[in-house]
């Protein structure tokens, strides 16, 4: 390697000059964190982007959410799912359009979101399971979590390119060559990009340490099920996020999560039920 490892914070900076928090999502949270503000005022601001709303609806109608009965307005939407929870929703679609013009000799996108969103759903399957708060957010941060491939593929392809190949013939996982040259991997990229974009830090941390769950701090939890996702979403070979190699599982993060192994084929079943649904509306 004869050029210079590009520094971590120089990295997210440029990037962030390209790729910019997703205007609606800006005015959403901004309506959201007013005080006197109506689940009307949210629903009027959804409802002026009718490609938003679309999704919106169709993702609430999906066995993602299993009501059975109709969800037609994004008023009820809001009322049956939640505000802040819709937000993060918002949050999954608008991404998915921003990132574009990634060479497919470098990164496949239709494989990298497919991977994505496969490792999202499972996640929020795990949280499900763990019986947590608001589980839209561990979708959010499963389905973010290898947000730092496409920086690095936008803004080193080369490097992208030369890192694979060292990948291959090692038979060293991706993000550990990754460490190796840059200094850092693309979950950490990726979280101190969200970080850029002021995203929560529960959205934050599980993306920037789903390679390095023991590196947790305030969010173990969803650390973990964001790690262990990312493990089954690459055992079943739905899609590609740029890693060649199904990573080893961090049996720590498993232990914590304290689910038995019986949990496994249900969780399984629930991601198949769910899968090409969302993926027909968010890739």
């Amino acid at each position: 390697m004869t050029t210079t490892p590009p520094v971590l914070s120089q990295l997210v900076d440029e990037s962030a000059v390209i790729y910019s928090l997703p205007s609606l999502y800006l005015r959403l949270n901004e309506v959201i964190n007013q005080p006197d503000s109506s689940i009307e005022d949210v629903a009027r601001l959804i409802t002026e982007d009718a490609g938003l709303t679309t999704r919106l609806l169709r993702l609430a109608n999906s066995p993602m959410f299993g009501y059975h009965a109709s969800i037609d307005s994004i008023t009820r939407a809001i009322t049956i799912i939640g505000t802040q929870q819709l937000r993060d929703l918002t949050l999954a679609i608008s991404v998915t359009d921003t990132f574009n013009g990634i060479p497919s000799t470098i990164l496949n996108m239709q494989d990298f979101w497919t991977h994505s969103i496969t490792c999202g759903i499972t996640s929020r399957v795990l949280a499900t399971y763990c019986r947590e708060a608001n589980v839209e957010r561990f979708f959010v941060a499963g389905m973010l979590h290898d947000l730092g491939q496409l920086i690095l593929c936008t803004q080193f392809p080369e490097k992208v390119t030369e890192m694979i190949g060292l990948s291959n013939n090692s038979g060293q996982p991706h993000y550990v060559i990754q460490r190796q040259v840059l200094g850092f991997d693309h979950g950490q990229i990726g979280g101190a990009f969200l970080k850029r974009w002021q995203l929560p830090q529960n959205i934050v941390e599980p993306v920037s340490c789903h390679h390095q769950p023991d590196l947790n701090g305030q969010y173990p939890v969803g650390t973990a099920i964001v790690h262990v996702a990312d493990i089954i979403a690459h055992a079943l070979f739905i899609g590609a996020g740029g890693e060649p190699f199904i990573p080893a599982l961090d049996t720590a993060s498993w232990d914590y999560l304290g689910l038995p192994a019986s949990i496994l084929s249900p969780v399984l079943k629930e991601v198949d039920e769910q899968l090409q649904d969302v993926l027909s509306i968010l890739s």
